[in-house]
């Protein structure tokens, strides 16, 4: 062994050192003793620094006259290696110390914000990749951490200002600091940020353990209201000077794309009233463009709409229109804004012609500020006159505009009118006698639609009293609620609103939200504390003496065991609750019952007993009345959190309860609501249900799609099943949908069509056996009439406020979720029942017919992309024409219309396949249809040339 071992040389080395030595620290580096330059904290950085170095560092980056802000090569390296090594090694340790509002200091800037920006983009690129099991790597904790530092940086409301500071003093020339300035809007305004961080949330709520609370600047409302307050801190400081004031106009225009444009002006509008700094608005929206200026307006208008007059109840029978503080506020704002802007001018006088904004068209007091504020300039109140008549008077806009808009611009008219007439009544008499009101009211009053006549009447009545002598004014005989209604038309000519103090809107504001506050989140009533099972006696004792002898017992007689008390769940004596609730049979019990989700047996106790309570209290005084708003709101809002057997059907018996006690108000409660409330698709589907079905009951329909959701008169008590068998046997009660009702009914009218084919096919009539019935079972058969109290309220309450204000939003929004596949088929199918349980007999028909015709025409191209949508349109055809008995009328008013279905259903039954379950059942809807519409083309065909010979 010593062979292959053989020495060449020796040498004697001389250590000063021991062999054996003690090694203090493998990770940790020597204190650098200082930091005064960027390559030495650069290199600091690079050296895998300890706390007191890290410290060091990040107090020479905070000095007085260094920045990372300039886009240098050193300093982008600095920004590299705080965020991709100090950062992650760092950042737990040193959160919540003094350490971190420097780290703020240094990166908020564009290079930082860069930095941050990569480094969330490659985690999330890596978080994704699939690796080999041992090559996994937990990139959830560093995500977190990137996304807290960035939210830390950005955080307050002085961040932009404090950016536009830096860039100035440290930009060494105009050139540069527009470029740094504008790469920082694109970081911030455009969405880059909001979009990264929104991606990194997303990568975080899949991981495990790791998310825990949301973070602002990953949520887009949040965001863009940090953003509105940082406008607001900019425009107040930094718009004295020219460039700060270029700097804020940019910094709005590239808002604009974030797509939260309202919530930014809301939360900008809120800072500048707390502030008093309104004043500076109107000069930072004249130097903007044009198309922005008229969005900043837009959603400025939505604005006051929402928070000042979101309450809003128009009452046609008060004895005089009052005058409004809140209106005169928003005339001044309005006025602040447009007194020196012809181009704010001419948008709000579209606005209020034209029914592009869906709050405005809700709100009367926003409109009278808006004319209130235009009054003042009479070239531009003239324009808005002579706008308004021809559009109110035009034969297409009163054939295809829904009602809802309609009756807007008959109040808009009449209030035009009254102002016209107080400062140019010569101007008013011109346009009353020109060819555009003559045709208009001969337009008016030859309409099919009653509600178009009588709208046409009211205004023509109220501008004729305008200008017209006594002996030659237009008289009509109205009435009842028409003539009611007739004279506030008239009296609307009388309102003469003023500009008021713009400062007003900041007492307005804090007199409304706490308001509001008290509204959504109402005080739970106290609950009462549980009895102890087992109570000390007090006083007194009675003590029973037990005896040792036992043989007095055998003359005892003996008991059968009692039977199963019901209430008691288990034989733990200390268990057993003896403080169960009662049934409210108050209003206000039930409404505390509702609230109180914490105790379980008393939540499921009021909802359980909601609907017959609020269907046996309806009729008996003012109390459910006069919570019926409160009622509908909580009901609607309510949420499954203790998981109640039968909680869906319980809430919309409840509800149904609540529309069937004043439906004329609850109807257009709900159809307001499900378009501007705050609700899920869900609960916007159970206040579908609430129409559909409650509509149905009022028109006397009582079918087994009402039935169930009735209250069942209680049963005689008898022995059930144990609780686990009983949930097995019992029948399913769920609450039937509106899709459920539309399928039923579809079957229903197929089913003459059908057996009509196969009597066709079954021979020739002659050779037939036809059996005649006794007349006391054809007695038996004849359906007697019920009397419908739908009838005379459907096309107001029901039909067009769900119309008006879906065109309103379609035509808003592009892509809305009223157009959604979720929503659009219950609200096709829930239209179509309301036309069924109006009935052939309603005055409104004609018009509801028009409106819903052409509003399933205009969903033509959503129907070709999805089964449940073309279900449902089909249906709503089937049910126009089975409704409409009257088929000379559909011909000869609707023959396009009903050329044009022909043909479309048509080709979708061609192009439908035969395989599945689902595509057999829309063939057949689509020939349904079909033949409905050939009978009535070939019967009418001679009465529909000559109107179809454009087509």
């Amino acid at each position: 062994m010593t062979d292959f071992l053989t020495a060449v040389s020796t040498k004697k080395v001389k250590s000063p050192e021991p062999l054996i030595r003690e090694v203090r620290s493998l990770d940790i580096q020597e204190d650098v003793l200082f930091v005064n330059s960027t390559e030495s904290a650069l290199g600091a950085l690079k050296n895998q620094p300890n706390r007191n170095t890290v410290n060091k560092v990040l107090s020479y980056l905070t000095t007085e006259g260094f920045s990372l802000l300039l886009p240098e090569p050193l300093n982008a390296s600095i920004a590299h290696q705080l965020i991709n090594d100090t950062i992650p090694n760092y950042w737990r340790t040193i959160k919540g110390s003094i350490e971190v509002s420097k780290l703020e200091d240094i990166l908020r800037n564009p290079t930082g914000l860069g930095h941050l920006n990569t480094r969330l983009r490659s985690l999330i690129a890596d978080s994704r990749q699939k690796k080999a099991p041992g090559d996994a790597r937990n990139t959830a904790e560093h995500i977190a951490d990137t996304l807290e530092i960035l939210s830390s940086v950005l955080n307050g409301d002085e961040t932009c200002h404090r950016v536009l500071q830096d860039v100035l003093a440290y930009g060494k020339n105009s050139t540069q600091r527009k470029l740094i300035w504008k790469e920082y809007l694109a970081q911030v305004a455009s969405g880059r940020l909001l979009s990264i961080a929104a991606e990194a949330e997303n990568i975080l709520k899949k991981s495990d353990g790791i998310y825990q609370d949301a973070v602002w600047v990953a949520d887009g409302k949040e965001y863009a209201t940090w953003l509105g307050r940082n406008i607001a801190i900019l425009l107040e400081r930094s718009s004295s000077s020219e460039e700060g004031l270029t700097a804020v106009i940019e910094l709005c225009s590239k808002a604009l794309s974030l797509g939260y444009t309202d919530r930014i002006v809301s939360s900008l509008f809120r800072a500048l009233i707390d502030n008093s700094s309104l004043e500076r608005l109107p000069n930072l929206l004249s130097r903007m463009k044009t198309f922005e200026q008229r969005k900043y307006l837009n959603a400025i208008v939505v604005l006051v709409t929402k928070e000042y007059f979101s309450v809003e109840n128009v009452r046609v029978d008060d004895a005089s229109i009052a005058v409004s503080s809140t209106v005169s506020s928003a005339a001044a704002l309005f006025y602040t804004l447009i007194k020196d802007n012809d181009v704010l001018k001419e948008h709000l006088v579209l606005l209020l012609s034209r029914s592009t904004i869906p709050a405005l068209d809700e709100s009367l007091l926003c409109r009278r500020g808006a004319l209130a504020a235009l009054a003042k300039d009479d070239e531009k109140l003239h324009t808005l006159l002579e706008n308004l008549i021809k559009t109110f008077g035009d034969s297409v806009y009163i054939r295809h505009t829904p009602v809802l808009q309609q009756e807007a611009l008959a109040q808009t008219l009449a209030l035009c009118s009254g102002y016209v007439k107080r400062s140019q009544p010569m101007f008013l008499m011109m346009m009353a006698k020109s060819t555009y009101h003559v045709n208009g009211m001969s337009n008016r009053i030859g309409a099919a639609s009653t509600r178009a006549r009588f709208l046409g009447i009211a205004v023509g009545v109220a501008i004729s009293k305008m200008v017209d002598k006594p002996e030659l004014q237009l008289k009509f005989e109205l009435e009842g609620a028409e003539a009611e209604e007739a004279s506030w038309y008239q009296r609307l000519t009388e309102v003469d609103d003023r500009v008021g103090d713009i400062t007003d809107f900041k007492t307005k504001r804090h007199d409304i939200a706490p308001a509001k506050k008290l509204q959504s989140k109402p005080k739970s009533t106290p609950r009462m504390p549980k009895a102890p099972a087992i109570t000390e006696v007090q006083g007194p004792r009675v003590v029973e003496v037990m005896s040792d002898s036992e043989d007095e017992d055998a003359d005892l007689m003996v008991y059968e065991k009692p039977d199963s008390d019901p209430e008691d769940d288990t034989d733990d004596p200390t268990a057993i609750n003896r403080n169960k609730p009662t049934a409210p049979v108050y209003i206000r019990d039930l409404i505390a019952g509702l609230r109180d989700q914490e105790n379980y047996d008393r939540h499921e106790l009021a909802l359980a007993t909601a609907a017959s309570l609020i269907r046996r209290k309806a009729n008996f005084g003012t109390e459910v009345t006069d919570h019926l708003e409160e009622l509908a709101s909580l009901l609607t809002g309510l949420q499954d959190n203790s998981e109640l057997e039968g909680f869906a059907q319980q809430r919309q018996q409840a509800l149904i309860a609540v529309l069937l006690a004043k439906p004329a108000q609850m109807a257009q409660w709900f159809a307001r609501s499900f378009f501007s409330g705050d609700y899920s698709l869900q609960q916007r589907i159970a206040m579908l249900t609430t129409l559909g079905l409650g509509a149905r009951e009022l028109a006397g329909m009582k079918d087994t799609s009402t039935n169930d959701l009735v209250p069942a008169k209680p049963d005689f008590p008898s022995k059930q099943l144990p609780p686990h068998l009983h949930k097995i046997y019992a029948e399913d009660n769920n609450a039937p949908t509106v899709a459920k009702i539309s399928s039923s009914m579809a079957r229903e009218m197929l089913s003459p069509i059908a057996s009509q084919a196969a009597d066709q096919l079954s021979g020739p009539n002659i050779l037939k056996v036809r059996t005649f019935s006794s007349r006391m079972e054809v007695e038996k058969k004849r359906h007697k009439p019920i009397p419908n109290a739908l009838a005379q309220i459907v096309a107001d309450n029901f039909f067009f406020p769900l119309t008006g204000r879906w065109w309103l939003q379609i035509r808003a929004n592009n892509d809305s979720i009223y157009a959604s596949t979720h929503l659009l088929p219950s609200f096709l199918q829930t239209l179509s029942l309301l036309l069924n349980a109006s009935g052939p007999n309603t005055l409104a028909l004609p018009q509801m017919t028009r409106e819903y015709w052409d509003l399933l025409l205009s969903v033509r191209g959503l129907a070709s992309k999805d089964k449940n949508i073309l279900n449902a349109v089909l249906f709503g055809f089937l049910m126009l024409l089975e409704t409409n008995e009257n088929k000379e009328r559909v011909a000869t008013e609707q023959g396009k219309e009903l050329m044009e279905t022909q043909a479309w259903v048509r080709s979708v039954f061609e192009d439908l396949g035969t395989g599945s379950e689902e595509d057999e059942r829309v063939r057949v809807l689509a020939a349904g249809v079909v033949v409905r519409c050939q009978e009535v083309i070939e019967k009418y065909q001679r009465r529909m040339a000559g109107a179809l010979m454009d087509y």
